[in-house]
């Protein structure tokens, strides 16, 4: 139940951001941020950016396009979404698809990611975003916009942890709009 209410908690917040799949960083998108492949998140180079574990980074940042990819049927049991969240991550991420399927909405648009790295061991690593979900909507079954709030920035906090010689996120937090 506690789980229950923190991930509701958390989404109230996420709103907003899974409104529009646009990460970016706090201070604005940086010369170095790469489309994705979809065209749906966008990353900006980091100036803290770890060497040591380029793998988990990239496992973070895939979790965010497996989202987005679910995001577009708000289909909890998308088969990308295990493929680089587990444990507290994955199930926020099923929550929130779920959630959405239950408003019968879908997420559409560009999220910005703008990630720093805050503490690295051996196989886990401690990460702190910025999500600009200014552009990452909701739209109704009917291809209209949910609402006309706009996405904002949201503070995430990210462990990514190497299990079984895969990197996985295994700890997600979303803030509220304003939150960074």
């Amino acid at each position: 139940m506690k789980t229950q209410r923190r991930a509701n908690a958390l989404l109230a917040g996420v709103s907003a951001v899974i409104a529009g799949l646009l990460l970016a960083g706090c201070t604005g998108a940086s010369s170095d941020a790469r489309p994705l492949p979809e065209g749906t998140l966008e990353t900006a180079a980091s100036p803290r950016r770890h060497e040591q574990h380029p793998e988990a980074l990239d496992a973070y940042r895939a979790m965010w396009d497996d989202l987005a990819a679910a995001a577009v049927t708000s289909d909890a049991k998308h088969p990308r979404l295990t493929a680089h969240a587990s444990g507290r991550a994955l199930e926020l991420l099923r929550y929130m698809m779920a959630r959405d399927r239950r408003k019968d909405v879908v997420t559409k648009g560009h999220l910005r990611l703008d990630t720093a790295v805050e503490n690295s061991e051996a196989t886990k690593m401690v990460l702190r975003d910025c999500a600009d979900a200014t552009d990452w909507l909701h739209y109704t079954s009917e291809g209209k916009l949910e609402d006309h709030v706009p996405g904002g920035h949201h503070r995430i906090d990210a462990t990514v942890r190497q299990q079984g010689g895969v990197w996985r996120v295994e700890r997600l937090h979303i803030g509220p709009v304003g939150t960074c």
